[in-house]
């Protein structure tokens, strides 16, 4: 059984930072991929930022407005993965979501794995 538990999410008024958290634990074999994304009340869910077990960062296209002040990283040692948020802005008020690609052994397929997710809301 694998588990994302993100943590880090609040209130925030506008220009205000915070700081996202997601730990994978349970049966893991390796963590490749793991990714940002955040759904807005009555939007789509979109990917936000990835991140690769090498430490290459990728900001989706559709989140244009977040290169800048979002940044992705992650500590391998830990099967974590953050994202910091500076300059906060009330429309990055969303559930933000991890997301992540997980071995649970040698031998058996990549699954992907899903968060419950973490309210970010941003008003003054």
């Amino acid at each position: 059984q694998v588990q994302l538990v993100e943590s880090g999410g609040g209130l925030v008024q506008p220009g205000g930072s915070l700081r996202l958290s997601c730990a994978a634990s349970g049966r893991i074999f390796r963590v490749n991929t793991m990714a940002w994304y955040r759904q807005a009340l009555g939007s789509t869910r979109d990917l936000v930022a990835s991140i690769t077990s090498g430490g290459s960062a990728t900001y989706a296209t559709a989140a244009d407005s977040v290169k800048g002040r979002f940044t992705i990283s992650r500590d391998n040692a830990k099967n974590t993965v953050y994202l910091q948020m500076n300059s906060l802005k009330p429309e990055d008020t969303a559930v933000y979501y991890c997301n992540a690609d997980i071995k649970t052994a040698a031998l058996v397929p990549t699954n992907n794995y899903w968060g419950q997710g973490t309210q970010v809301s941003v008003s003054s």
